[in-house]
């Protein structure tokens, strides 16, 4: 078939279910906890649109038409407040408000806590973008607000790099790129969706059912930012990655990604099919602020126009190097993925399941060490 049923273990991203127009693709998540996508064959037409628009589907990225020289900065917003409820320096905000501000709607993500999952959603004034503050290290659900996106009408995009080169072929192939803003961020990659239902589960023991969820939070400064600050009908709960938590656990030790994420990430650095990218600033330059620095690449004449204009964000021009040095490098080795992701099926709780990963880190860096011997 002419048609993405045989895509497994893609980007999930769910571009391919908005191009189909006899809406006969469903996006699911699969066995491993992860989304991707399922087709009626019987009402197939196979116009081939869902293979156009699928960037799993080519190893090049599709780019911007209007590029420009990369910029890179480092920035934040000049607003208090917003700088310190977000991840980094609050940039991805106020680029959002910004456009929301001049006739734009704001397509970001937010957390449904009754659905226990991220979520696309469409924002269309700025005090509704605000459910979109702050980072959310799970895979997002598309399908509902793509499927509500007018190619008539003006939008900024902000996802993964892989939604977003999606995304740019999509455009490109309805020729509307004109009408949209596309602005993806340092990603490393998306964890199953069952380590995150494990984890829910056994904090819901102490709190109950859960209201909300917050993946950063400032209060130890922004290098140690990296909590969970959850809200239940009982009791909260928070807790640091430095003072073990379970979700940072398994999800910075690159064990339980998509399949995607170790196999086809062509997103590193500075490959984009984004007009800006955004993220933290991590490294040396700025290691003593605590209060959250946002790098940010520009690769289009209209990401340029758009930070050029905005007066509510300080910019400080910087090279790519300085903006990418904290960033992921190369995507991460699968060696023990399959092993953490079979036990994350079973009934075992995410806290037994966590000796497992112990056992699994100390091997790797048996392995690296192993690696460094020979190659001396």
């Amino acid at each position: 078939m002419n048609n993405v049923s045989k895509m497994k273990g893609c980007y999930g991203c769910g571009v391919c279910n908005m191009a189909c127009p006899k809406n006969i693709i469903s996006i699911k998540l699969n066995a491993d906890g992860f989304y991707e996508p399922e087709v009626d064959n019987s009402l197939c037409i196979e116009c081939g649109l869902c293979l156009s628009v699928c960037a799993y589907n080519d190893d090049n990225i599709s780019l911007p038409e209007k590029r420009v020289e990369i910029k890179s900065y480092a920035s934040w917003s000049k607003n208090d407040k917003v700088r310190y409820d977000c991840s980094s320096g609050g940039i991805g905000f106020e680029i959002g408000k910004y456009l929301l501000e001049n006739g734009y709607k704001a397509c970001g993500v937010r957390y449904n806590a009754h659905s226990k999952r991220a979520e696309h959603f469409i924002a269309y004034e700025p005090k509704e973008y605000l459910a979109s503050i702050g980072s959310k290290y799970i895979q997002s659900y598309t399908v509902d607000a793509f499927s509500q996106v007018n190619k008539k009408e003006k939008y900024l995009i902000t996802g993964t790099p892989c939604q977003i080169d999606s995304f740019r072929r999509y455009i490109k192939k309805f020729k509307v790129e004109d009408n949209f803003v596309l602005m993806d961020f340092f990603c490393h990659g998306v964890p199953s969706m069952l380590m995150w239902e494990k984890y829910l589960k056994s904090i819901e023991n102490q709190t109950g059912n859960i209201h909300s969820v917050s993946w950063r939070d400032k209060q130890f400064g922004w290098h140690d930012s990296w909590a969970m600050n959850i809200s239940g009908e009982k009791s909260n709960h928070f807790s640091l990655f430095t003072k073990g938590n379970l979700f940072y656990k398994f999800f910075l030790s690159d064990t339980c990604l998509g399949k995607a994420c170790y196999d086809k990430c062509k997103y590193k650095l500075a490959k984009s099919s984004a007009d800006i990218r955004i993220g933290d600033l991590w490294g040396n330059t700025y290691r003593h602020n605590e209060e959250g620095v946002s790098g940010l690449i520009v690769f289009s004449e209209r990401g340029k126009e758009i930070i050029e204009n905005m007066q509510i964000c300080k910019l400080q021009e910087i090279t790519t190097e300085i903006v990418t040095e904290g960033q992921m490098k190369h995507s991460p080795s699968k060696m023990f993925s399959p092993y953490i992701i079979k036990k994350l099926k079973s009934k075992k709780t995410i806290e037994s399941i966590s000796k497992h990963l112990m056992l699994v880190t100390l091997l790797r860096r048996i392995n690296r060490k192993i690696k460094t011997i020979i190659t001396r």
